[in-house]
């Protein structure tokens, strides 16, 4: 597929605030998807080359927060490789499972998201109790979202957030730092899933890539710098954002 120079710089350019976005309180599909569509790709290989570039966002972020001191990515290599399984099982499901009825819940879902971030006292950079041993949490939380991840896609992070939050019981830069290696595993395994079927387009892809590492860079950079006061709102914009996005498709 041939793009005219200036709207593969405005596709990089989105890419840009993509990885930025994704790397405090994820949602950047919500700029790039719409962003390759309007440029006219076919929305199958829109949503595979959005895997493209976004795994390199996600992997400069986990790389980010790993070496702030925020996240040991020793620690996730089992919840990573789930991860990634799991991601490409929700890719490969995806002509053989019917998904209507989840994009219909999906807004409400992120909906309750957003007003448990922008509502919830006590929420911040401390950590809390935990309600679910982490073996527990990478066994069977971790799968879940990934699926889904590879499956769909939309709010993903949001999901990863806010288990680790309520579940885990991290606080909000802790609990962003843990996301991000997942995000990457679970895009990874949905990217294969894409490879697998020819729908990528991979030039465009890796040329919005660049755009993603120094967007994610940027976030991360900000991120372990301000903390909860920077990611809890962006959070809450992002997940109404998604939902009216999906709300708007649906009608």
């Amino acid at each position: 597929m041939t793009l005219d120079p200036q709207i593969l710089a405005a596709l990089i350019a989105a890419a840009v605030a993509a990885g930025f976005v994704d790397a405090i309180a994820g949602g950047g599909g919500l700029i790039t998807v719409p962003a390759l569509l309007l440029a006219g790709v076919p929305p199958t290989q829109a949503l595979a080359t959005n895997k493209v570039q976004g795994v390199f966002g996600a992997a400069t972020a986990a790389i980010s927060y790993a070496r702030s001191g925020h996240v040991d990515p020793r620690r996730q290599i089992v919840a990573a490789a789930l991860a990634f399984a799991a991601g490409l099982g929700g890719a490969l499901a995806v002509s053989a499972i019917p998904t209507q009825a989840l994009r219909y819940a999906l807004p409400v879902v992120l909906v309750g998201i957003a007003l448990f971030f922008a509502l919830k006292p006590g929420l911040g950079d401390l950590d809390r109790t935990e309600r679910l041993r982490p073996a527990a949490f990478t066994a069977l939380i971790v799968p879940l979202i990934a699926f889904y991840d590879g499956l769909l896609g939309p709010g993903a992070g949001a999901f990863y957030m806010i288990a680790f939050v309520t579940l885990a019981g991290h606080g909000i830069l802790r609990a962003t730092a843990h996301t991000k290696l997942l995000n990457f595993a679970s895009n990874a395994g949905g990217l294969t899933g894409f490879a697998l079927t020819g729908h990528p387009l991979w030039l465009l892809g890796l040329a919005m890539a660049a755009g993603q590492v120094m967007g994610a860079a940027l976030g991360a950079r900000l991120a372990v710098r301000i903390g909860a006061r920077l990611i809890k709102p962006l959070l809450v914009v992002t997940s109404s954002c998604l939902a009216l996005k999906l709300i708007w498709d649906l009608l």
